[in-house]
């Protein structure tokens, strides 16, 4: 897949393009912190993410190489996706988010729900 057109050669507007929309992140943390790897349980955050959406997404994610996907089942084809080194690499992106949000977003839990898992463990390196 090509890469995804950059606005700009400015990282962070190059960052933005791959990551900056509503529901990026989201997908993101799913996978990192609540070990989600196939749609249907993508599906089921509590924001709502909506199909077309999230399979626009994980394309993106993929053809950005942030994530991997792997087939599960044949017929009817499935797909599970899993972050590669280079998506794993936003845990710290991630963290400092949920830092910020916690001291300046009013609201927001102070504690991971129980449905976390803890952090994925980092990818091998393919190659």
């Amino acid at each position: 897949m090509p890469p995804v057109p950059l606005r700009s050669p400015c990282p962070i507007a190059g960052a933005l393009d791959v990551l900056g929309d509503a529901w990026t992140l989201l997908v993101m943390r799913d996978l990192l912190f609540y070990d989600k790897h196939r749609f249907a349980a993508f599906l089921e955050s509590p924001e709502g993410i909506s199909t077309n959406i999230l399979a626009e997404r994980l394309r993106r994610l993929e053809r950005c190489g942030l994530v991997e996907r792997r087939r599960y089942q044949q017929r009817p084809p499935r797909d599970e996706y899993y972050l590669t080194v280079r998506g794993h690499e936003l845990l710290p992106v991630l963290r400092e988010l949920i830092r910020w949000g916690k001291r300046h977003v009013p609201g927001t839990a102070q504690k991971p729900p129980s449905s976390f898992v803890g952090v994925a463990p980092r990818p091998r390196s393919r190659g």
